[in-house]
This record gives structure tokens, sequence and C-alpha cells, in this order.
């Protein structure tokens, strides 16, 4: 089998940032599941208001697009926190089976409700930005061509990931999360305020899935209400091949499902079409190889 160099090359930059995008949002699966024991199969649509709140805030507010993001991170945690807040708060003592059937229909709700209010047709990212040629300019080394976008995001995503294990590891919120993931009602017994931080729980991991959003359409530009329904999907297997309750594990999956992605192209570029089925059948060898996934414990479910 032959393999072209330079489409090695290039598949090996784009799956690594495949890979971080989807592992951004399954960490926002993993702090909500680490936390509660829920599914939260919104954060995919969650992604995609990101994407409608950067393109809106820059391009009808006019802010400029540093700021546009900044302002998409913002309301997209305002909606994670409401989500919290209408939608599962209530179910806290209820049992696990209303919680996921309440995810799937929070799920539904966002992408009905953006098809109504932004419409239901692609739009262009490339609107929000000023310079609209960074995403087309590319590194030349030797034959090999690396579009600067893939470099901007990967910087961005580390230190995304960066900041995020910073405030897990090193913050007294961070302290109370891990905690609560332990044991809610003796954390509660001490003194934190469970409800708070399942709240800021929410709304960083739908920040951090707003940030993976608005660089998935920089890379890939055109978007619309169902963009985020494969990426969060993926997220979600990257997120049970690490091991769903491990951070750790959450950005080892993504990556490897990115790169694993990229060289099944590469190596057979006939089943091109098929891809994303590759993604679910990953999922079920792990779930019949390692159901804990590569980093995650097994647990005996408690009832």
């Amino acid at each position: 089998m032959t393999i072209n160099f330079t489409i090695f090359v290039q598949n090996i930059f784009n799956g690594l940032m495949v890979g971080g995008l989807y592992a951004l949002i399954a960490v926002g699966y993993t702090m909500v599941y680490g936390i509660l024991r829920l599914i939260n199969f919104a954060f995919g649509d969650i992604m995609v208001m990101g994407i409608y709140f950067a393109f809106y805030g820059a391009t009808l507010i006019r802010l400029s697009f540093p700021l546009a993001v900044i302002f998409s991170l913002g309301t997209t945690a305002v909606l994670g926190i409401l989500i919290d807040r209408l939608a599962y708060k209530p179910l806290r003592n209820s049992p696990r089976i209303s919680a996921l059937i309440t995810a799937i229909g929070v799920s539904f709700f966002i992408e009905s409700f953006a098809v109504v209010f932004f419409g239901p047709n692609y739009k262009a990212f490339l609107e929000a930005l000023e310079n609209k040629t960074i995403a087309f300019e590319s590194f030349v080394i030797g034959n090999v061509y690396l579009p600067k976008i893939i470099f901007i995001i990967l910087g961005i995503t580390a230190a995304a990931l960066f900041v995020l294990f910073m405030i897990v590891y090193r913050t007294k919120m961070g302290m109370a999360m891990r905690a609560i993931s332990a044991d809610i009602p003796t954390t509660s017994l001490m003194g934190v305020n469970v409800d708070n931080v399942i709240g800021f729980t929410f709304a960083l991991s739908s920040a951090l899935a707003a940030l993976a959003g608005v660089m998935w359409a920089l890379r890939y530009p055109s978007f619309y209400p169902y963009t985020g329904f494969v990426p969060g999907l993926k997220a979600f297997i990257a997120a049970v091949l690490g091991g769903i309750g491990s951070i750790g594990g959450a950005v080892l999956g993504g990556i490897l499902l990115g790169v694993i992605e990229m060289m099944i192209i590469t190596f057979f570029p006939t089943l091109m079409q098929y891809k994303d089925a590759f993604a679910f059948i990953i999922l079920i060898l792990i779930l019949l190889v390692k159901p804990a996934g590569l980093l995650g414990k097994r647990a005996v479910e408690k009832v």
C-alpha cells in the first residue's frame, strides 16, 4: 500500500485538531457525569448555540471577533446554568432514567429552538471574521501545506485544557467539584453549596463546548442548527473511550478518536464516506473489551 507522505502529515495534524475539539466537548460530558452520573446529551447543541452567539455577536452587535468569542463563552455559560436550574435541578432526587429522558428532551428543544429562531439554512461563519483570509493561509514545509488555522485551534485547545486542569486541581471550586463527585451528601454536610458547584460545572462545561464550536466553525465555516449533532455524539464516544468520569481520559479519548478517524482516511481513502461509522464501531469494541474505558475505573452501581 502506497501512502502519500503529504496527505499522511496533513491528516496527522487534522486528527490532532479534530481530536482536541472532541476532547473539549468530551470533558463537558465527563465533568457532568462525574458529579451527577448524568449524560447531558445537549452538549452538541450547546456547541451550536456557541457558534450562533459568536456569529451574531460579530455580525449583529458588531463586536470584534475576540470579543464575540468572549460574548459567546459568557452567554453559553449562562445557558448551561439555566439548563441545570430549569431542567435538571428539579430532578436531583428522581430516578436517573428521568434525568436521561430530560437530557434528550433538552437536546431536541435546543435544536428546534435554533431552527425556529435562527432559521434552518446554512450560514457562513467567515462573515464573523475581520480577516477572512486566515482560513485559507497555510504554512509550507517542503511539499506539505498545513493551514495556519489548524495551529491556532491546537494552541487555543491546549490553553483551554490547561486552564481547565488548573481550575479542577488547583482551586477551591475544583476541590469542591471533586468532593461532590465522590460523595454529594457528605460534601453538603461540610458546608459546600452543592447547587452552586453543580451550576458552575454546567457553566464551565458549556463554555468549553462553545469554544469547541467556534473553533469547529473556523475550520469548517458552514454551519446550521444540527451542526453539533455528530460532533456531540463523537465526543460522547471519546468520553467513553477514555473513561467517562475521568477528565484526563476524556482528553485522551478525544485525541485518539480524532487521529484514528484521519488515519482511516489516510490508509483507506475509499472508506472516507464511512468515517463516522468507525467511531461507533470503536464504541462497541471498547464496551466489549474495556467497559470502564482506557483510564476509567470499574465501579459498582449503587441501588
